[in-house]
């Protein structure tokens, strides 16, 4: 069999397969988290967010909502050089987003069942 016919053959199966993972997959809202950027800022999401009495004189100062630190978490980049994944008994990231048009760093304490925010701060 010439090499042009099995790599037609090939990229057929491979289509098939593709089509078949697109409708398998189609509306179940799944999602594909594969970076360290990506589980650290999921895990983090879906657990209670809880502020500290700094973080929410810093909201209510600046006219935040507190429902943006869902946006920067979700969007947000995790600066692991900064961070300290291996912290006990809980975790410590920074992450950096934004909040409605400001740049911010944002201070994560990451627990088993709470994320605390520790503090936000705007960067330029």
């Amino acid at each position: 069999m010439k090499f042009l016919k099995r790599l037609g053959f090939y990229l057929l199966g491979f289509a098939i397969g593709l089509v078949f993972l697109a409708y398998f997959l189609k509306g179940k809202n799944t999602e594909f988290c594969y970076s360290p950027n990506c589980r650290v800022l999921k895990n983090i999401s879906g657990k209670t967010i809880d502020m500290t009495p700094g973080t929410r004189r810093f909201f209510m100062e600046n006219g935040l909502d507190s429902a943006k630190i869902r946006i920067v978490l979700k969007e947000g980049k995790v600066i692991f050089s900064e961070s300290e994944p291996r912290r006990t008994p809980c975790a410590y990231y920074i992450v950096k987003g934004v909040m409605g048009n400001n740049p911010v760093k944002l201070s994560v304490e990451n627990c088993d069942t709470i994320a605390r925010i520790e503090e936000i701060v705007f960067v330029n």
